[in-house]
């Protein structure tokens, strides 16, 4: 009995010895439903011998998870908020990794007649004076803050909206599956568009404001806060992300010929 014990413990600790690291890292529902870490995480195991553990929320709970430190790193796309998060000693730096734009989707027959205007404010005031049907996703994501400053610009509130304009609390694949199914108008990262596959009667409306430009940053937790957090392996990881490795992969990630993501991190 002493020596199966003894042999089992040490397989055990062989067994231990031989796994992976793995670390936790928060990214939107935007990054996943884009389906870009189906890509990049299997290269990220292969090269590092890393599993990294998504935990696929929000902008704004991805933040309040760097906060409490339930996460090792984030990866947003809301720079205000970011930077609220790294002033406040939560996160130690912030590392922009690539971007995309955010896109106005809504039905083809374009009820609000966005489809020719000059600007994403014209087009969001056109649909505040229409009052077609309107889904928000009203999470805290990213994409939502954006669509909230959007409106702002436009001189609009939308607390004052009526009963055409439809928070769900949602993510990005949750609140487009809404959109399809209501006729909708929504704003929408443009990768989460490509990828969707219940387009229905939505079509593409309008984009290319500089306006609607959409970052992704990796902000590691701060050790000095959460001591727990494994930093040494989030700095590998980013690492990782500013190569032209990932560099490749990003950039190579299209959808019927249609690139998703840009890569735009400088080397440090």
């Amino acid at each position: 009995m002493i020596k199966t014990l003894t042999v089992i413990a040490s397989l055990a600790a062989s067994t231990t010895f031989a796994a992976a690291d793995d670390l936790k890292l928060a990214v939107t529902t935007s990054f996943e439903n884009a389906g870009l870490a189906d890509v990049l995480l299997p290269q990220i195991k292969a090269d590092l011998d890393l599993d990294v553990q998504l935990l696929v929320v929000g902008t704004g709970q991805a933040i309040r998870l760097g906060e409490a430190g339930d996460v090792d790193a984030i990866l947003v796309h809301s720079r205000k908020a970011e930077e609220a998060f790294l002033a406040a000693g939560y996160g130690t730096h912030r590392r922009e990794i690539m971007y995309n734009d955010f896109v106005v989707i809504g039905p083809k027959a374009d009820p609000a007649g966005i489809a020719d205007d000059g600007s994403v404010i014209e087009a969001m005031q056109d649909i505040a004076e229409a009052k077609p049907a309107f889904v928000s996703r009203g999470d805290d994501s990213g994409t939502h803050k954006a669509e909230l400053a959007v409106w702002a610009s436009a001189g609009l509130d939308a607390a004052g909206f009526g009963d055409w304009y439809n928070a769900v609390g949602a993510g990005m694949g949750a609140a487009l599956n809404t959109a399809a199914g209501m006729d909708a108008y929504i704003l929408s990262d443009r990768a989460s568009w490509l990828k969707f596959g219940n387009k229905a009667g939505l079509a593409l409306l309008y984009s290319s404001d500089p306006a609607l430009f959409n970052q992704y940053a990796f902000l590691p937790v701060n050790p000095a806060k959460h001591p727990h957090v494994k930093n040494d392996l989030v700095l590998q990881l980013e690492d990782w992300l500013v190569s032209d490795t990932a560099k490749d992969l990003i950039n190579g990630y299209t959808i019927g010929g249609e690139t998703l993501f840009v890569f735009n991190a400088n080397a440090e």
